[in-house]
Order: structure tokens, then sequence, then C-alpha cells
């Protein structure tokens, strides 16, 4: 069984917010250091064996990489390494990118 978490990312626009509203969102360890190296640490360490893999849906990621293109272009390759690290077989992380909607709504 896959557990799915969303990853939040609404009004979200500096590396500092996007690394906070991981260590919230994702309830990430104590000793996260809010950079791309331990991010990928923690992503590499968050499907629970007893849980199944973990579907991470990120939706709100539009601001944030309007921007900081260059960081969200970081954050994209971190979430997809840390991805293809595990064995889809045994313990999958899926990252689904939310497409953002243009309903002014």
């Amino acid at each position: 069984m896959t557990a799915t978490t969303v990853l939040d990312l609404d009004g979200v626009t500096t590396k500092s917010a996007f690394m906070d509203r991981c260590a919230e969102q994702l309830r990430l360890p104590g000793w996260f250091g809010r950079n791309w190296d331990a991010l990928y640490d923690c992503l590499t360490d968050l499907p629970d064996p007893e849980r199944g893999g973990l579907r991470l849906v990120v939706r709100g990621w539009s601001d944030f990489a309007a921007a900081e293109p260059a960081e969200w272009r970081t954050a994209r390759r971190v979430l997809a390494d840390a991805a293809a690290f595990h064995d889809p077989a045994v313990l999958p992380l899926q990252v689904v990118l939310e497409e953002p909607t243009n309903d002014p709504s």
C-alpha cells in the first residue's frame, strides 16, 4: 500500500520558505538542515517499510518557480533524484508535480 502526502507550496516564494514548508508538511526530523543535501537525505529515508511506498504530491509550486527559477530547478532535481534512489518494486517514492490551474476563482 502506498501512502499519499501533499506538499502544498502555495505562497512560497523563497528557498527558506520552501525548506520550512518541507520540514513542516513532510514532518522531517529535527536534524534536517534546511538545505538541498539534507532534503535529499530526508527524502531517501521517507518511505516507511511498514506503510509501503510514498506518493508525494507537490502542489502550489508555480509562485516559487516564478520567484526563484534556479532554486525551483534544484528542487525538482532533488525530488527526482530522491525518487530515483528507491527501487520501485521494493519501496517506491513517487513524486507528482500537480499542474497549476488557470481557474481565477
